[in-house]
C-alpha cells in the first residue's frame, strides 16, 4: 500500500509551462488518492510547485534538504516536516527510506542522478518499490528510447527495464504505481538471455 511517494524534480520551473502544470496536477493527484509526498525540501521551481499543490489539495509534504543547499533550493518553510540533513547522501537515504515509491518530474542532473539510483536499488534488491517518470512534453522520449538501446544491446533485463514506468498522465501514473508488482528476476545478464 503506497501512503507516500517521492518525487524528485528541478529547482528550475523550465521554461515550457507545461513541467509546472504537470507538477501541478501531480500534486493534487497524489492528494486525491490519499498519497502524502516526500521530496527534496526546496520552495523554488517544480519542487515548491508540487509541494504547494499536494498541500493545498489536503495532503501532508515532507521535505529533506541538506544544509548547504537549504539557501540555494530555498528550503520551504511551510511543509508538515522539513528535515535538515548534513549531505545530498543523508537525503537521499531518508527520502528513500520514508517512500513508498518514486517519480521522477522534469529536472536536471541531480533528478537524473536520483531517479538512477533509486532505480539501481531497485534492480539490485535493495527495495521493492515502483519508480517512474512522468514524460511531459516528450521530455523523457530520448532517455527511454536510449533505455531500451541498452536492453537491445544486452546490458539491462526486459524486466527491470519494465521497472521503471513511464506515463504522460499524473493520475494515471498513480494508479500504475498502487498496482506495482516487482519482478522476480537475478540482476545478471547471461551471453544467451535478456
Amino acid at each position: 500500500m503506497i501512503k507516500r511517494l517521492c518525487v524528485f524534480c528541478g529547482s528550475s520551473p523550465g521554461f515550457d509551462p507545461a513541467h509546472a502544470e504537470a507538477a501541478r496536477a501531480l500534486g493534487t493527484a497524489l492528494a486525491a488518492a490519499g498519497i502524502d509526498l516526500v521530496y527534496g525540501g526546496g520552495r523554488v521551481g517544480l519542487m515548491g510547485i508540487v509541494a504547494d499543490s499536494a498541500m493545498a489539495a489536503g495532503a501532508k509534504a515532507y521535505g529533506v534538504i541538506p544544509h548547504a543547499l537549504a539557501r540555494l533550493e530555498v528550503e520551504h518553510k511551510g511543509l508538515t516536516e522539513l528535515h535538515l540533513v548534513d549531505s545530498m547522501h543523508q537525503r537521499k537515504a531518508m527520502m528513500a527510506d520514508m517512500s513508498d515509491g518514486f517519480i521522477a518530474l522534469s529536472g536536471g542532473i541531480g533528478t537524473f542522478e536520483e531517479l538512477f539510483e533509486i532505480w539501481t536499488w531497485g534492480q539490485l534488491g535493495d527495495h521493492a518499490k515502483p519508480v517512474a517518470l512522468l514524460n511531459i512534453a516528450g521530455f523523457y522520449d530520448k532517455l527511454t528510447s536510449f533505455i531500451d538501446d541498452v536492453v537491445e544491446a544486452g546490458f539491462l533485463r526486459d524486466a527491470h527495464r519494465a521497472m521503471l514506468m513511464v506515463e504522460s498522465d499524473p493520475a494515471a501514473l498513480v494508479a500504475r504505481m498502487q498496482a506495482y508488482t516487482p519482478p522476480a528476476v537475478e540482476k545478471w545478464i547471461g551471453r544467451e538471455e535478456r
